[in-house]
């Protein structure tokens, strides 16, 4: 048995396989509120899966790229997870996620929407190498593009007209993708899962002084 769950965009996503056979699913787009949603809904899918938490034999998270603080959670409920249980936790980046299930041998170009016109892109089955990168979407080099490349992921659209390749939609939502893989790796050596982190978090220090502490004696 194997749970896989993602909060890394806007959405919460929760899969629960028995073998290589996806049994209960749920997701749910939101743009906030997934640390409160996670586990109501993994309980939700263990039951429409007739499981519970004592059967699993590995947890999939996805660790990013996206949200900061949406990675965070499910990284961190997954390392909490395994632990408790005594299992092994497979952390997935999303960008495998997405371009999972793509035809055998078909070249594929992940991209994923990030903030001020950037993207996160990796290519699967490319011709040419194409590793994890965080660039502004302008600058995604042309000579990307080859014979039967198709897009996929959240920023496949504007990636897609950029190449003038095809785009398509992913074939798993990344839930059921990060279970998916999950159950191809839970049995090797696979490290704890940790954020996938391509830039520096939005939020800034605070800049005002601290307030004085006064004292009392």
């Amino acid at each position: 048995m194997i749970l896989g769950f993602d909060t890394s965009g806007p959405w919460c996503g929760v899969a629960l396989l028995r073998g290589d056979t996806l049994v209960a699913a749920r997701h749910e787009e939101m743009r906030k509120g997934q640390a409160e949603r996670l586990f109501p809904m993994i309980e939700e899918v263990l039951g429409a899966g007739g499981a519970d938490l004592a059967a699993l034999d590995a947890v999939g998270v996805g660790i990013g790229p996206g949200n900061f603080t949406g990675i965070r959670i499910a990284v961190s409920a997954a390392r909490g997870l395994a632990l408790s249980l005594g299992v092994a936790p497979v952390g997935v980046s999303l960008l495998e996620a997405m371009a999972f299930g793509a035809p055998k041998g078909a070249p594929v170009l992940a991209a994923l929407s990030a903030p001020r016109d950037h993207v996160y892109i990796e290519g699967f089955g490319t011709r040419r190498d194409i590793p994890r990168a965080f660039l502004p979407l302008a600058e995604v080099p042309e000579d990307f593009a080859e014979d039967g490349l198709t897009v996929v992921g959240t920023a496949a659209d504007e990636v897609a007209k950029h190449l003038g390749a095809a785009q398509r939609a992913a074939a798993h939502n990344p839930a059921e993708a990060i279970a998916l893989i999950a159950a191809q790796r839970w049995q090797g050596e696979v490290p704890p899962p940790a954020p996938l982190y391509f830039r520096p978090a939005d939020a800034a220090p605070a800049s005002d002084p601290p307030p004085r502490i006064l004292d009392e004696t």
